[in-house]
């Protein structure tokens, strides 16, 4: 049970997925592909499959794709393959921004009187939406941010008030919550960004201080991962596979 009233919520069918960067901290791998192409190991598919494959469980019907870096690439791979649900791609001329990317898109979405998804297109993660898109009606806000709590790349050392050492923490989790890159948008939340340039510098801090702006913590025990240097995908393929082990054991 979650709190959350999955039955007065409205039910969310469109999403944008932004993938317009460059990648360039995911070189090689991007030279040839922009980065919702790029597969973890292990997986069987690229990350924006993946994505893809998550909105149409969570109910998603259609997805407008922002493109930008290699549009041509990432186009092609959508003529062939098979998709569950319908998606259509807007192309920058120019690079845009976060914000301006977001807003090409939503002006492609088949229902613009509805609220709908957006995500970056590195990330890789599963939950429920459809929670998230409760909590959001119950907020009555115009955006939602799905917020993750990231381990810290580095091990911690505990000490006390004289400085001893007491421990040493291997991977602990941050202290701080971050944006996730996924948001649930109200209806005319597209209105208010900008058409070129970053929306979290710009409408986001417009939208907190009206207090309007909301944010969704992920689950405990979500797997949560932005895919953003080669390193990402080394530590993404070893806790997948980990994470499937530990499964596999549980089910046995």
């Amino acid at each position: 049970m979650t709190g959350y009233d999955l039955t007065t919520a409205p039910t969310v069918t469109q999403a944008v997925i932004l993938a317009g960067g460059q990648g360039s901290r995911l070189r090689p791998y991007t030279d040839d592909r922009p980065k919702p192409l790029v597969e973890i190991p292990g997986t069987g598919t690229p990350i924006v499959g993946h994505q893809l494959a998550w909105l149409a469980a969570e109910g998603v019907k259609d997805v407008v794709i922002s493109c930008g870096h290699l549009a041509e690439v990432l186009q092609d791979w959508l003529d062939q393959a098979d998709l569950p649900l319908n998606v259509s791609t807007v192309v920058e001329a120019e690079p845009l921004g976060r914000g301006g990317g977001l807003k090409l898109a939503a002006k492609a979405l088949p229902r613009p009187g509805e609220p709908w998804y957006a995500t970056n297109g590195d990330i890789w993660t599963r939950f429920s939406l459809r929670e998230m898109a409760a909590f959001h009606h119950e907020r009555d806000a115009l955006a939602t941010l799905a917020l993750a709590r990231p381990r810290i790349p580095w091990g911690a050392v505990e000490t006390d008030q004289f400085g001893n050492i007491l421990d040493f923490i291997e991977a602990p989790p941050s202290p701080f919550l971050i944006n996730a890159g996924l948001y649930v948008f109200s209806a005319g939340f597209a209105e208010l960004l900008p058409d070129v340039g970053d929306h979290e510098r710009t409408t986001f801090p417009q939208l907190a201080r009206a207090k309007r702006l909301a944010g969704y913590q992920l689950p405990q025990g979500v797997y949560w991962r932005a895919i953003d240097t080669a390193k990402d995908l080394t530590e993404a393929a070893k806790e997948l596979a980990a994470s499937q082990a530990s499964q596999e054991a549980a089910g046995s």
